[in-house]
């Protein structure tokens, strides 16, 4: 029986994971290599080798009610888009109010997890520590979660871009970059067009002389501020638009998305509109890069073809002289350095685990990978999602298919991905975000039925269906349920608007004039629809009515 856990990483996942342990009766250690936790999201001046890193001005680009834990609402006062600092502020109130702290153990890096001799027996790992002073420990653990992420090996390919060893400026990728500092009177140019690329694209272009953005493929740029000003996850992640894509072709969803954006801003017009269609491929969030290509500050280009001195030459051709600085905003490799390499299951371009969590060729189920998924929205209820599920597989709750199942269900996974996304060695596996969770909460037994609310709780129902599908719609029933979930789903837009609410405003109330205005419409366009189809067709209102008078005998 599993015991004692081992968690990799004190991140959003492995804070996830330490709570999900201590609320089955296990007890975690978790090993972070930093003197604090939020893995990603914590801060600082200079980025550290094997560690994620962030720019100063980072602010997140899902908002707090779709990022937020499933039973711990981020406060009503902060911003819906939080700066980094903010985020490690709620992480921080998370791990004192669940106590994780006295679980986690600073400066400590995992250097080898590897299965014991009795492992065929036990299912037990043995885990070598090193902490800040180089000391070397070694540890008997039940079962192991990693934490670790996927964003800490910065990818430089180099080799791709002829005549970089000749460049007469500095280059560096975006893991290295922390504000526009260095950019003031510069001609910058920024590789790759991500949310990374497009933020600095965006800030350094505030300073510098002039940015070129390159790119490969394009990108579908989405804002973060959709219609009315709501955030655009609350107002379009809605179980509701989940169930017409099941429902409705996926090139209907690709033709009316891409209409929307282009009314917005014509992609094509912009350079931007890409080689694949909207729903391919994560879109870049990013409100400001369409006006900054408008204003002319960042210029969009095609791909890098050579690089002379201080010259960058693209492959259509055209030329931009002078260049000070160039950014690789070209992605992550991803690696798990302290695992054998016998552990992991490659299928494709990916780590083939089960449902994106259990490698399926171990003979224990006692190795699990949490956080480590690609979907439009943020990783905190995914990776919580994640861990609720391998918690009670640890505890024998739930009991995991056998190898040779969990391997085809891979290879299927692996399909299925690569038919409807695009994916690369650096983007290896993408999901839709409600399918997901909805699938791994149904392993747990937690995902909430639309039919038993219906009759149950109307009101509820309505806005779990209609509403946007938040975290806390896992914890309505079945194993971790919270009473709280009910009441955070009625006010989640209550704390949407709190931060907002800084100057009172008069409500303007519907006027009787205003409301006779409306019926007048109304009726003036309900009757010239009548005239018209009397017009038109003389008999149908006719048989209309007669339809409609009940029958005699």
């Amino acid at each position: 029986m599993v015991q004692r856990v081992a968690v990799i990483g004190a991140g959003p996942s492995g804070l996830a994971s330490m709570k999900a342990c201590l609320e089955e009766g296990m007890v975690p250690t978790c090993f972070e290599s930093s003197d604090d936790m939020g893995g990603l999201w914590k801060f600082k001046e200079v980025s550290e080798p094997n560690r994620a890193s962030i720019y100063r001005s980072l602010t997140i680009n899902t908002s707090k009610e779709m990022m937020c834990y499933s039973d711990f609402p981020i406060p009503a006062d902060y911003p819906n888009y939080m700066h980094h600092s903010k985020i490690l502020k709620y992480f921080r109130m998370y791990a004192e109010h669940f106590k994780l702290l006295q679980h986690i153990r600073f400066q400590t890096s995992v250097k080898s997890v590897k299965q014991r001799p009795d492992f065929t027996r036990t299912g037990q790992w043995e885990i070598v520590t090193e902490n800040r002073d180089g000391q070397e420990e070694k540890h008997v653990f039940d079962a192991v979660i990693c934490c670790s992420g996927h964003y800490t090996y910065p990818n430089l390919p180099l080799k791709d871009f002829p005549g970089i060893e000749t460049f007469e400026g500095k280059y560096l990728h975006s893991w290295d970059y922390k504000g526009p500092e260095d950019m003031y009177g510069k001609r910058v140019v920024v590789i790759g067009i991500g949310n990374s690329g497009g933020d600095i694209a965006v800030e350094s272009s505030r300073v510098a002389e002039q940015v070129y953005m390159s790119t490969r493929r394009g990108a579908w740029v989405i804002r973060q501020v959709s219609d009315n000003g709501l955030p655009v996850d609350m107002k379009y992640n809605t179980r509701f638009v989940h169930i017409l894509f099941q429902l409705l072709p996926i090139n209907f969803f690709n033709w009316f998305g891409e209409k929307k954006l282009n009314t917005m801003y014509d992609h094509t017009m912009y350079a931007l509109k890409p080689k694949h269609r909207l729903f391919s491929q994560i879109p870049v969030i990013n409100d400001d890069l369409p006006l900054k290509i408008l204003s002319g500050s960042v210029v969009i280009k095609p791909n890098v073809k050579e690089i002379r001195g201080s010259t960058v030459e693209f492959e259509d051709g055209s030329i931009v002289e002078k260049v000070d600085t160039i950014v690789f905003a070209t992605g992550y490799n991803y690696d798990f350095p302290y695992l054998p390499s016998n552990t992991m299951y490659k299928s494709g371009h990916r780590v083939g685990l089960y449902k994106h969590v259990f490698p399926p060729n171990l003979e224990h189920p006692t190795l699990a990978v949490v956080g480590f998924i690609h979907a439009l929205g943020a990783i905190m209820p995914q990776a919580e999602m994640q861990a609720r599920w391998v918690t009670r597989v640890f505890k024998r709750i739930k009991k995991l298919p056998s190898i040779q199942a969990m391997i085809k269900a891979v290879e299927n996974d692996t399909k299925d991905i690569e038919k409807h996304y695009i994916v690369s060695k650096l983007t290896p596996l993408q999901v839709d975000f409600v399918s997901y969770m909805d699938d791994i909460a149904g392993e747990i037994g937690v995902r909430p039925s639309l039919l038993w609310l219906f009759f149950t709780d109307y009101p509820l129902f309505k806005r779990v269906l209609w509403g946007p599908v938040s975290a806390y719609q896992y914890r309505l029933m079945g194993p971790g349920k919270w009473e709280g979930a009910r009441q955070a789903i009625f006010t989640q837009f209550d704390r949407m608007y709190q931060p907002l609410k800084t100057r009172q405003m008069v409500e303007q109330e519907s006027s009787l004039a205003g409301s006779l205005v409306k019926l007048s419409l109304t009726m003036m366009a309900g009757g010239a629809a009548v005239w018209y189809l009397h017009a038109r067709s003389p008999t149908t209102i006719p048989t209309l009515l007669s339809s409609l008078r009940p029958q005699t005998v």
